[in-house]
C-alpha cells in the first residue's frame, strides 16, 4: 500500500470518528486530504474502495439514511471502533514493556509508538511515550521497565542474531584504547544492569566471548549468508555475560522531583517528602549508579540527583555526553 493511500485511509478514519453527525460523501470529499484532487467519478470509485477496505480490516463504517436528506451520511461509532478491555498478567505486561523499550530505536520507533497507543486505548496506563520509561499499573501494582538501546551498533547486531548471520566489527577492549577487528558468530544479545552485550563465538580467538555493545566502534558488517550461525543447544546467555549469583548491595539515592511530574518514579520510590519551590524529595533504591543515571537523565529537567556523589556524577556525565 502506498504512503499516499495509507494517509488517506487514516484521515478518513479520523474524520468519521471525530464527526458529531453523519457526513455526506461530498462533505467527506472536502474534509479529507487526498480526495479533493480528483473528479466526481474518480472520487466516487476511490471512496467506495476505501470504505470496502476499511470494513475488510474490521473498521465499522455506518451508513445513516435521513429521510430529509438526498444523500446518505457516514460515520464510525466510537463504541464499535474502540478496543475491548485488555487484561494483562504481570509477566505479559513485562514482555510488552521490554519490547517497547527495545523498539525505541529510530528505525522501529513509529511501530512501537503505534503499539503503545493501542495499549493505552485498551486501558494499560503508560507514563511516557517511547523513549522514556514505561510505567503500567496492573492489578494494583506498579511496573516500570527500562532498557537503554541507544548504542549505534545495536540494530545491526539485533538483525544479525535474528538472521543467524556472522558479523564483523571493530572493538575496543576494557581499559584499553586499542581497537581490534572481531569476526563473531552471534548467539544473542542480553542486557545486564542497563547495558547491552553480544554473546557469540569469536572466530579470531576461537572461543565463546561476550562483547559490550557500547565498546563497538564504527559500522557492524554482516558477513556471509543468513542462517549460517548455529546456536549451541542449551546455551545460557546470562552465564556468558557473567550475571552475578548474588545481587549487588542496595543503596538509596536522594532525588529532587518536580511537583506534578514523574508519576512512575514516585510509585517506585521508597518515600516521597513534600518540598518547597515546586520540588519534592524522593528516596530511590538502586544498585548500579550508571543504570540509575540513565533513568534520571531520560527524565530531563524534572529530576535532580542530590546524593550519593557517584550517582550524581554519573548523571552529569550522561548529560554532558548528550550535549556533546
Amino acid at each position: 500500500m502506498s504512503r499516499r493511500k495509507t494517509e488517506r485511509l487514516l484521515n478518513l478514519v479520523i474524520c468519521l470518528l471525530a464527526t458529531g453527525r453523519p457526513l455526506s460523501a461530498e462533505q467527506i470529499r472536502q474534509a479529507v486530504p487526498g480526495y479533493d484532487r480528483d473528479g466526481d467519478e474518480a472520487f466516487q470509485r476511490m471512496f467506495e474502495r476505501d470504505k470496502n477496505e476499511l470494513r475488510e480490516i474490521g473498521i465499522p463504517i455506518d451508513v445513516v439514511r435521513d429521510p430529509w436528506e438526498d444523500e446518505p451520511g457516514y460515520r464510525i461509532e466510537r463504541e464499535s471502533y474502540e478496543l475491548p478491555e485488555i487484561t494483562l498478567e504481570p509477566d505479559e505486561a513485562a514482555v510488552l514493556g521490554l519490547a517497547a523499550q527495545v523498539w525505541q530505536r529510530a528505525s522501529l520507533a513509529e511501530a512501537a509508538s503505534g503499539a503503545l497507543l493501542k495499549l493505552r486505548a485498551g486501558g494499560v496506563a503508560t507514563d511516557q511515550p517511547v523513549g522514556g520509561s514505561i510505567g503500567a499499573s496492573i492489578g494494583g501494582g506498579a511496573l516500570e521497565l527500562r532498557v537503554d538501546t541507544r548504542d549505534p551498533a545495536f540494530p545491526a547486531l539485533w538483525n544479525a542474531v535474528r538472521d543467524r548471520r556472522v558479523v564483523r566489527f571493530d572493538y575496543r577492549g576494557a581499559g584499553s584504547e586499542s581497537v581490534r577487528s572481531r569476526t563473531v558468530e552471534p548467539w544473542g544479545v542480553v542486557s545486564r544492569r542497563g547495558r547491552w552485550y553480544l554473546a557469540g563465538y569469536d572466530r579470531d580467538r576461537e572461543a565463546p566471548r561476550a562483547f559490550r555493545v557500547s565498546r563497538i566502534t564504527g559500522q557492524v558488517t554482516a558477513v556471509g549468508k543468513a542462517g549460517a550461525v548455529e546456536v549451541p543447544e542449551g546455551l545460557d546467555l546470562r552465564a556468558m555475560v557473567g550475571f552475578p549469583d548474588e545481587p549487588a548491595d542496595e543503596r538509596v539515592a536522594v532525588v529532587r522531583v518536580r511537583q506534578g511530574a514523574c508519576e512512575g518514579l514516585r510509585r517506585l520510590a521508597r518515600a516521597v517528602h513534600p518540598g518547597t519551590d515546586g520540588w519534592d524529595e524522593a528516596e530511590l533504591a538502586f544498585t548500579d549508579p550508571e543504570r540509575l543515571a540513565g533513568w534520571m537523565a531520560s527524565l530531563g529537567a524534572d529530576v535532580e540527583v542530590v546524593e550519593p556523589p557517584d550517582a550524581r556524577e554519573a548523571v552529569i556525565r550522561r548529560l554532558k555526553g548528550a550535549i556533546a
